[in-house]
């Protein structure tokens, strides 16, 4: 079955069982943070070994995205899928036996794989199936809006497992999942490919695999090395090396993984660039946002996944408004729209503190979540509206590696920026009655300085330990204002950017028999 002859009916539950797929990996991604306080107990982990059990997942998926998307497009986007699935729920499944953190920081490895494997498999499966561009923007307003089903299920779930079992619980919770996608892949969902059947370019493999590999290491390891440090700036050297040559081979080869041309068409380089932008604020924000629930609210792992729900239910609501009303409005308004929504929200947050009530900040992140699902879906819609069918995959791909890293950049880079502000309001001698090394470990982070103020309590100095903790949780506001205002900021820059470059009028689709080298340049 071809993307021209699905039936009408079919295509329903082929939309559902690729979203499933989708919820499985948003699930698995972020049931696992749940876990971490867990695997310290039971598992000895380190500092180190949580990040890595975290970013070995993320590392693998970025590096590997491009790869298996050219795979989908090469060998048959439905297979790619399926081998994901079975990549996927294994690795997740071994994860659930691993007794050491060696062997966890492996199985997260492979199962970045598997989810490299199946995410631009569902994107490109589903453009090739919903072909009409009212009927494919709807799919994808669907297929974005499970991600924040996946995004609440993940610590809900896992929050309610680590309440009545061990560790491993969070892993095993989405085998069955994943076995279920599995069966219902090979039963309802048709294969799609390029008709050309190219020879796959494997200089363009490697360097992109490479290259991105490299770039996301240095953005993730950048905060502890330090930005100017020579191994931070000799790994982004590298990066821009190995993604200068992947450039050079792609604009001389016969049968390239990916048209570099398209960054010249408009449509395409400012949707990706305004979907790392999203991403970027998204990361940052929540990597921040959680700990102002845990920290400052005092809400347990459970209770701050529940408390997560209003922003999931405004991406679900804006993904679908986005999707259909970028085909009434334009790609433009709609996203520029969402930006200027997300700003708005971002900039609200910089008002609060620990005493803010909840009812406000579930409205501000009822507004982030409009903001974010009517940004995210047109701006997709757009790359895969430029890309041609028999590329799909690699399309798909391109969005997936925009929004690994923008999300890794988020982190990275918001976490830097609130780590300095909050250190730079405890000096030494800043707060009277603590000794200088509780102070300094309390500027690792507020949970260390919590656990200090643990200790002072503990060891009869509550006065000391009352001033400690008043004195973090200032500085932890007082970063995290200004880092919502910074990411405001951003938003506030990406509008512009949709303003100046994106399309007024929708795009059109490309045919899956043009090539790529023969796309011409839009204007605007």
């Amino acid at each position: 079955m071809t993307a021209t002859t699905t039936p009408a009916r079919a295509k329903g539950p082929i939309l559902a069982v690729l979203c499933l797929c989708v919820i499985a990996i948003y699930m698995d991604a972020m049931i696992v943070n749940l876990a971490l306080p867990s695997l310290v107990r039971e598992l000895g982990s380190s500092t180190s070994g949580l990040q890595w059990i975290v970013d070995a997942y993320a590392l693998t998926f970025a590096a590997l995205v491009l790869v298996a998307g050219s795979l989908g497009d090469r060998f048959g986007r439905r297979g790619i899928l399926l081998a994901g699935l079975v990549v996927f729920t294994a690795a997740t499944g071994a994860g659930a036996l691993c007794d050491s953190t060696e062997q966890l920081v492996a199985a997260r490895t492979v199962m970045g794989l598997g989810a490299a494997m199946i995410y631009p498999s569902t994107l490109s499966i589903l453009t090739t199936v919903f072909v009409e561009r009212k009927e494919r923007a709807a799919a994808i307003g669907v297929w974005g809006a499970v991600s924040g089903i996946g995004v609440v299920l993940g610590p809900i779930v896992g929050g309610l497992l680590l309440e009545h079992f061990w560790w491993g619980s969070v892993f095993v919770v989405v085998v069955p999942v994943g076995v279920v996608c599995l069966i219902l892949v090979a039963l309802l969902v048709p294969d799609s490919k390029d008709p050309r059947g190219r020879r796959l370019d494997f200089p363009g493999l490697a360097l992109s695999t490479a290259g991105l590999g490299v770039l996301v290491y240095s953005i993730i390891e950048a905060p502890e090395q330090g930005w100017l440090s020579g191994r931070t700036l000799l790994g982004f050297a590298v990066a821009v090396l190995l993604l200068a040559g992947l450039v050079w081979r792609e604009l001389s080869a016969r049968e390239p993984m990916l048209d570099v041309r398209l960054f010249g068409n408009l449509r395409f380089s400012a949707a990706c660039a305004i979907i790392t932008i999203t991403f970027f604020t998204l990361n940052g924000f929540t990597f921040l946002v959680t700990q102002y629930f845990q920290f400052l609210k005092s809400y347990t792992p459970l209770g701050a996944g529940v408390r997560l729900i209003p922003v999931a239910v405004a991406i679900i609501i804006g993904s679908v408004l986005g999707g259909k009303l970028v085909v009434k409005l334009g790609t433009r308004a709609v996203v520029t729209a969402g930006l200027i929504l997300m700003g708005i929200a971002y900039a609200w947050f910089a008002f609060d503190d620990g005493r803010t009530e909840y009812s406000i900040i579930a409205a501000q992140m009822v507004v982030i979540g409009l903001g974010i699902g009517a940004v995210a879906i047109p701006a997709t819609e757009s790359i895969m509206g430029v890309v041609p069918a028999a590329k799909a995959g690699i399309g798909s791909a391109m969005n997936d590696a925009t929004r690994l890293l923008g999300g890794a950049l988020g982190i990275a880079v918001v976490g830097s920026v609130h780590h300095s502000l909050y250190t730079g309001e405890l000096p030494d001698g800043s707060v009277t009655g603590v000794p200088v090394a509780a102070l300094q470990s309390a500027r690792d982070s507020l949970g260390t300085a919590l656990q200090q103020v643990a200790a002072l309590f503990a060891g009869g100095q509550p006065g000391p330990a009352e001033s400690l903790r008043g004195a973090v949780q200032a500085a932890f506001v007082h970063g995290f204002q200004i880092s919502c205002l910074v990411v405001a900021g951003v938003c506030a820059a990406a509008a512009v950017v949709a303003i100046v470059l994106l399309p007024s009028a929708p795009p059109p689709s490309v045919p899956a028999e043009e090539s790529e080298t023969d796309l011409r340049m839009e204007t605007l």
